[in-house]
């Protein structure tokens, strides 16, 4: 099994520059971080600290979300936000930069909520604009973009699987943009009451990428009541050959203790 540790969930007692070091302390040799700047177009130095705790930790990042807002203030993201499309297209300059500097090749692109006052339907014309550049942006290093269904922000329009699909299949059609991905977090799909087992089954080959926690509560796998095992084994089986990322809140002193039960 190959797993990927999402530093910016697990980790969090530490600075951002040490946690790279820590997941390969900890026996892991991938991580991948949510946005890990405070603004969409950080100053280089802020950058090049970043790239160098990767690089000497001796881990690879495996995936790195765009910028998506004031995240605690409850922001999901830029990419279907009417007023900031020129942040978001810098910020996915940055991405890039960051990306072919460390070999990454996958970016979560959050979608963003619903803008009190704005025309649905407008987000998400932009949102499948900005995802079609996003796209083509990364896909000259080699790259996928990821979009993901979230839980617990009513409202963050992609709950379920097929909301994502659905997105991601105009950005194919209208655009011609075919490395946008779904991100399959086992979580968020299961707690908006997904048909977790039903996705795997029908969409695995199609994955992005996986992503995992226990529910209730979002911590680590056995803390709960999903069937982790079985729907990652069904997904590899079904023809998913990326890492697992780890992305749950860790409830115990060696969240990682589970992996050798």
């Amino acid at each position: 099994m190959s797993y990927t540790v999402n530093a910016s969930i697990l980790l969090t007692e530490l600075p951002i520059t040490e946690r790279p070091a820590a997941v390969r302390a900890a026996g892991f040799d991938a991580v991948e971080f949510w946005w890990p700047f405070s603004s969409a177009v950080p100053a280089q130095e802020e950058i090049d600290a970043f790239v160098a705790a990767i690089q000497d930790a001796g881990v690879q990042l495996t995936g790195l979300n765009f910028f998506a807002g004031d995240m605690p203030a409850g922001d999901r993201g830029l990419v279907s936000w009417i007023g900031r499309e020129d942040e978001f297209r810098a910020n996915v300059e940055v991405v890039v930069a960051i990306g072919e500097r460390l070999g990454t090749k996958a970016f979560n692109a959050l979608y963003g909520n619903r803008i009190e006052g704005a025309d649905a339907q407008a987000q998400d014309d932009l949102a499948v604009q900005n995802l079609a550049i996003a796209g083509a942006a990364v896909a000259k290093i080699g790259g996928i973009v990821l979009l993901e269904p979230v839980s617990g922000m009513d409202a963050y329009p992609l709950k379920t699987a097929a909301d994502a699909l659905a997105i991601i299949a105009r950005v194919a059609d209208e655009h011609g943009v075919d490395n946008v991905k779904l991100l399959a977090d086992f979580y968020h799909l299961a707690v908006n009451g997904d048909d977790v087992a039903a996705v795997v089954a029908d969409h695995a080959a199609e994955f992005g990428h996986i992503q995992i926690a226990d529910a209730p509560g979002r911590g680590e796998p056995g803390t709960g009541d999903l069937p982790l095992a079985q729907w990652i084994a069904d997904a590899q089986a079904g023809g998913y050959a990326g890492p697992i990322g780890l992305e749950y809140k860790a409830t115990q002193a060696d969240p990682f203790s589970w992996i050798q039960n």
